[in-house]
């Protein structure tokens, strides 16, 4: 059973946030970046099947710290069915992944693996999931990735290589390296913020949702 907690939100056109955490960490650790970013939009909180640091994660690593390409991708499929699911039952929109470096990689396989599941995602200091290009395709699907430039725990490049991928698979990527570690800064936020305004309004415009659309006026 996947573990997680749905919070609704005051408006209920926004297509809801899927919060992944880090390695360590659990579903509750992104809620308040969630609040900071968009506070009305509702939040599904999904916390990671792998016991780890004294938390969880997403999938597992070899000993050298490299993704285990085959438990990543069994663990998504496992948590795209989850969200199929789950979003059916309760009849909410595609969600709009918000993953942070172990959590974040996963939201990667989940758009590489799954295309059309997520309605778009926000990726802090993530990696590619997967070594080779898969041949799905998205259409569009808007991805923000923001790498730190000082990230130890990260080697250079990494974000541009699974924004490459993921432009290449049909996304529409957008990607920024800010003067920073391995943590989520308030220029993190900032940007995110910005670019899920953006994404939001873009959204609402293509379903017919946007505040002022003629099917909502009577």
């Amino acid at each position: 059973m996947t573990f997680h907690l749905f919070t609704p939100g005051a408006d209920p056109l926004c297509a809801p946030l899927l919060l992944l955490h880090g390695t360590g960490g659990s579903e509750l650790d992104l809620l308040p970046l969630a609040r900071d970013l968009s506070p009305e939009t509702s939040t599904l909180c999904v916390r990671g099947t792998v016991e780890i640091e004294g938390g969880f994660a997403f999938f597992h690593r070899h000993p050298n710290r490299t993704v285990d390409e085959a438990d990543i991708t069994e663990r998504a499929s496992i948590l795209a069915n989850f969200l199929e699911s789950y979003g059916s039952h309760h009849g909410f929109a595609a969600p709009i992944a918000v993953g942070f470096s172990n959590g974040a990689i996963m939201a990667a396989a989940l758009l590489l693996t799954r295309p059309g599941l997520l309605s778009g995602a926000i990726l802090f200091r993530p990696l590619p999931p997967l070594s080779k290009d898969l041949p799905a395709r998205m259409h569009a699907t808007p991805v923000l990735i923001i790498d730190g430039h000082n990230d130890t725990r990260r080697s250079r490049g990494d974000g541009l290589r699974l924004a490459e991928r993921l432009t290449r698979a049909g996304a529409a990527v957008t990607h920024h390296v800010l003067p920073a570690g391995h943590a989520i800064t308030s220029g993190d936020r900032q940007i995110a913020r910005e670019w899920l305004v953006k994404t939001a309004r873009a959204w609402k415009r293509s379903t017919g949702l946007a505040t002022g659309d003629a099917s909502r006026q009577a």
